[in-house]
């Protein structure tokens, strides 16, 4: 028999030992030097990976393809989604803005240098900083998908390019007069659904877009988006194949309909979005049901990776700010060393620079807690009618029928 702690002795140690052994090794890895920097290293790329997983800058482009007075909605509709973007964060310099026709300086405005969106000229969309890209012939079918693709001739201005990239959420907005399967500019020409689907199509391609939302507001609008085959665009439409997009808001003093119904509600849901707001999609397909539109809304999501629900309003008609993230302290006091001014170091502390605050890039109190403008009085309608006959029936009285003639 072996002895005791001999050869043929060893026995095999219990599984709680090797247990044991594994964890101490695993608490001097995490305890070794360097190991606290890798973790660190590992949270940072985590942090940029989904600092990069989703858009950095926003586009919109907002086409009005109507000319004629009796258009003058269609002005409106495009002025009051330019308006809220532009309320909602997205600079100039991002909004591609298309008017066919220029509703301020018409003849036929009773106030001119001004477009309004809503009755008794409560509203006037037009303002004092609109900057209109392509105006009057400028709108063509060839403009509007040059801008899209980037195929612009090398002397086109800054201003009237799409300058959007694979990380650019894109707005597209279009109103207008169409049918099944085209979008009539100016009435003399018209895009087709096909040419607008491989115009998208070649913005994948080219990786112009990162995310796409279309909305367009016209007869059987929802023709325009049934040909899509890029990824990741949704779209939005104010009526279906065989129905018509109505009118709405009719204003007797100026003497049309001052925008359509399916962007009216739009806008009117747009109104309680600020920057913070955490409205979703869905919200927005549901703002203007068929009781209201007459027409029946459509939208079309299969082409979306993510879930409507997921994706804010604020994706598409706000803003984003590049961020960028730092670990190490930043000093705000500048470096007069650096900069030749040594010799001011004695001085004190308060004498080197001036405290510095941040300032607020966007006032969201402000745009939240708006009040809104003083209403202008105006008559009503049948007002001005009722006076002057009232001032017949009293002369009628007074002087009778035979006296007329020194009237007229």
């Amino acid at each position: 028999m072996a002895a005791r702690g001999g050869p043929g002795s060893v026995r095999e140690a219990p599984a709680w030992a090797s247990l044991g052994l594994g964890l101490g090794l695993l608490l001097l890895l995490l305890l070794a030097p360097g190991c606290g920097g890798a973790a660190d290293k590992r949270i940072e790329d985590q942090a940029e990976q989904l600092f990069k997983s989703g858009h950095t800058n926003n586009w919109a482009v907002l086409v009005c393809t109507s000319r004629f007075w009796f258009n003058y909605r269609h002005v409106a509709n495009t002025l009051s989604v330019y308006r809220s973007v532009k309320r909602l964060g997205i600079p100039d310099s991002h909004i591609v803005l298309m008017l066919a026709d220029d509703m301020a300086c018409n003849s036929r405005n009773p106030k001119p240098a001004t477009v309004f969106s809503h009755k008794n000229m409560e509203l006037n969309v037009y303002g004092d900083d609109v900057e209109v890209d392509y105006r009057s012939y400028e709108v063509t079918v060839e403009n509007f998908l040059r801008v899209l693709t980037g195929r612009v001739p090398p002397s086109t201005p800054r201003s009237k390019r799409l300058l959007s990239d694979d990380r650019s959420n894109i707005l597209i907005y279009m109103t207008g007069h169409g049918g099944n399967g085209f979008l009539k500019f100016q009435d003399s020409e018209e895009i087709t659904n096909v040419e607008l689907a491989d115009a998208f199509e070649q913005m994948w391609q080219k990786r112009r877009y990162h995310e796409m939302l279309f909305i367009i507001d016209t007869c059987q609008g929802a023709s325009m988006y049934e040909r899509f085959y890029s990824p990741n665009v949704m779209a939005l439409a104010s009526s279906q194949v065989g129905e018509d997009s109505l009118s709405h808001q009719p204003d007797l003093a100026i003497g049309v309909h001052l925008m359509d119904r399916y962007t009216f509600y739009v806008l009117e849901f747009l109104e309680e979005i600020h920057p913070a707001s955490q409205a979703n999609m869905n919200d927005l397909f549901q703002v203007c049901p068929k009781s209201l539109c007459v027409s029946t809304p459509g939208h079309r999501t299969d082409l979306f990776q993510r879930n409507p629900q997921n994706v804010l309003i604020t994706d598409f008609f706000g803003s984003v700010r590049k961020v960028e993230l730092t670990t190490e302290t930043v000093s705000l006091r500048p470096d007069l060393s650096s900069m030749g001014y040594s010799h001011l170091k004695c001085q004190k502390d308060e004498e080197l620079a001036e405290p510095l605050n941040y300032a607020e890039q966007l006032p969201v109190a402000q745009i939240i807690h708006q009040k809104p403008k003083p209403k202008e009085w105006h008559p009503p309608g049948g007002f001005i009618l009722g006076l002057w006959a009232l001032i017949l029936m009293v002369f009628f009285k007074t002087y009778g029928i035979k006296h007329m003639k020194y009237v007229f």
